[in-house]
């Protein structure tokens, strides 16, 4: 009896310590800081999502001449609307990149838009027009900020989850690196500037 509690005992005291060296409960951790940080992101392009159609009617009023720009924004918009953004998106890099793409259109399309108001003076000067815009300014910022906290919780949860003896939890658990943010194709290249 003795030495069968003597080894139950062992067994346990060798199961905590393994397990608590495998790094599980902090993979949790870090996998739902990722998820959260994920979160943020979402918040912030759904708030940039939410101000288009206002900017659109705004311009709508004092750009008749400026379809095309209009359809591209509208186009964009739908089309980050109908993307169907869950926690499947995190594992999936080709899914990851058609959100990101799809996001990066729609900051086009708007800088397109903006651009256009040069062409108005009426439109810049229309207020209900500047409080949008100074309202999507300040989301792109929140927006950058977002991502930038979510690259640096990808990057802490990457190289966590990489290093040994994590590495082997998380492929037992079925766990994989997650995709991160990158810049936009040829981003790398200066923007030409004329002034003819």
């Amino acid at each position: 009896m003795n030495v069968m509690k003597k080894s139950l005992v062992t067994m346990a005291l060798v199961s905590t310590l393994t397990l608590s060296g495998c790094g599980y409960n902090t993979l949790q951790v870090k996998d739902e800081a990722v998820t959260a940080s994920w979160s943020e992101v979402q918040n912030q392009y759904q708030r940039r999502a939410d101000l288009v159609p206002n900017l659109v009617n705004v311009v709508k009023g004092y750009a008749k001449h400026e379809e095309k720009v209009l359809t591209e924004v509208t186009q964009a918009r739908a089309n980050v609307a109908g993307l169907k953004v869950d926690k499947e998106v995190l594992e999936d890099p080709a899914l990851f990149q058609k959100y990101q793409q799809a996001q990066a259109q729609m900051t086009s399309a708007l800088s397109r838009l903006i651009a256009v108001s040069e062409n108005y003076p009426d439109l810049k000067a229309n207020e209900q027009f500047r409080d949008l815009q100074v309202q999507l300014e300040g989301t792109e910022n929140r927006i950058a900020v977002a991502r930038n906290r979510y690259i640096a919780t990808v990057q802490d949860f990457n190289s966590y989850s990489r290093q040994f003896p994590q590495v082997m939890t998380a492929k037992v658990i079925g766990m994989h690196t997650k995709p991160n943010f990158s810049a936009e194709q040829g981003a790398q290249n200066a923007p030409k500037v004329s002034f003819d």
